[in-house]
């Protein structure tokens, strides 16, 4: 292994994403999934039509507009910028 690199701490690591991991799929209800779903879809066809008025639409703005966190603002916004539907 490389030098700094301490296997324990990696295992460990590997063992909490995978508890965190089951215990996501245990809580996660498929009909839950799909309102979710639905509701980002919304959510992105939002920003398509502020950003069709805004030129210049920043994650800061769009956070406030949308009652979002700046964090998921930025998201959606490199998201939408990835997939084209934002210029």
């Amino acid at each position: 292994m490389g030098e700094g690199v301490d296997p324990t701490q990696m295992c460990q690591s590997l063992v909490d994403k995978v508890a965190q991991s089951r215990q996501l799929m245990a809580i996660t209800d498929p009909e839950l999934l799909v309102l979710f779903e639905d509701w980002f879809e919304e959510l992105e066809e939002e920003v398509v039509e502020l950003s069709k008025t805004h030129v210049l639409l920043d994650a800061a703005e769009l956070a406030r507009k949308l009652g979002l966190s700046r964090r998921g603002a930025t998201f959606l916004l490199s998201k939408l910028k990835r997939e084209g539907k934002l210029r």
